[in-house]
């Protein structure tokens, strides 16, 4: 079986030889795995089974400063060397017609999809759509900014999130005319507890939106992937009615797994569960090893779980522990 095949019917909860698995990286936590491990091609034996394409071009304008193809610029000289917070706001009054949005770079993300496609590997290919709504909204005209537009501009953040769904699903016509599996949207609406926005603002605002963007993915026949952290549990019947296949991430601090397996264990696949919160930071390699073995039985049995860490493994997390949960995951010990 390959690991394309494995993640299919995982999608399609259907149980397979073992449950696949997918493991990123923060910079940090990548240099310290390398180093810790004493090999430069350690990322390459870890066996992935999902391959995550994304264009997400970032033209460094001065020393630890980066402006995306919106224009945004994000500090990346404090703890946070992988995002970075953001230096300036595009569009500072509730206007829209005041910032003027990027036409997609289509030759350059064929090139992404193409030099991938060319040295296929057997692993499942998703095309990632980062800062996909709400975020993209929120890096133009600032967090709580848009919270109040919410409220007092309604209007505005209609076409706001108009425009932005516009330049998605040009993407998404692009990324579909390849040999792909499905389209990874990712956007953060959750905190610990509860929605960013709440519910009637998610409902007004960004769900008629995603459902647009996952009906054009789900007519190629592709699979619907959403990222999101935080406690997005009333979001739930919505996303898997507007189509949705894949949760990810997925924080045992916030769902019981036992309950949300039986719930929901037939209608979505979930992707990832294994705490990059309280567990892989805190505790040791050996309970570390122990709770990704148990996580995996109980959300594998049936299909429906791809193993992960609930993010890209933070600076944080002792690369002793990071070894652990690959060998959890890992049919064979790797290293």
């Amino acid at each position: 079986m390959t690991k394309r095949e494995r993640v299919l019917k995982a999608v399609h909860h259907e149980e397979t030889d073992f449950v696949p698995y997918s493991i990123s990286f923060t910079k940090q936590a990548y240099e310290k795995t390398k180093n810790y491990l004493k090999d430069e091609e350690f990322f390459e034996k870890i066996g992935n089974h999902i391959v995550s394409l994304e264009y997400a071009p970032f033209e460094e304008i001065k020393p630890e400063h980066f402006r995306d193809e919106f224009g945004v610029v994000w500090n990346r000289t404090g703890v946070d060397k992988d995002i970075g917070v953001i230096d300036n706001h595009l569009i500072p009054e509730p206007d829209v017609d005041i910032y003027r949005f990027p036409e997609p770079r289509e030759a350059e993300i064929r090139k992404v999809i193409e030099s991938y496609l060319t040295d296929q590997q057997d692993a499942a290919v998703f095309f990632g759509i980062g800062f996909s709504m709400f975020e993209r909204a929120w890096s133009l005209c600032g967090m709580e900014n848009l919270l109040i537009y919410m409220k007092i501009e309604p209007s505005f953040v209609h076409s706001l999130m108009d425009r932005i769904c516009e330049y998605n699903l040009k993407i998404i016509d692009i990324a579909c005319q390849y040999d792909i599996d499905g389209v990874h949207f990712g956007d953060d609406w959750g905190q610990q507890h509860g929605l960013i926005m709440g519910p009637l603002c998610w409902h007004e605002f960004i769900c008629p939106r995603i459902e647009k963007m996952y009906k054009r993915v789900k007519s190629k026949g592709l699979i619907v992937s959403q990222h999101s952290c935080g406690d997005i549990s009333e979001l739930f019947p919505t996303l898997v009615d507007i189509g949705l296949d894949i949760y990810q991430t997925f924080q045992p601090e916030i769902y019981d797994l036992y309950a949300i397996k039986e719930k929901l264990g037939d209608k979505l696949c979930f992707w990832g569960g294994i705490s990059t919160q309280r567990l892989l930071p805190f505790e040791s390699p050996e309970v570390v090893a122990s709770t990704t073995r148990k996580t995996i039985d109980l959300m594998g049995a049936g299909g429906g779980y791809i193993a992960a860490p609930t993010h890209s493994i933070p600076g944080d997390v002792p690369p002793e522990n990071i070894v652990a949960m690959i060998n959890a995951m890992a049919p064979e010990k790797i290293f």
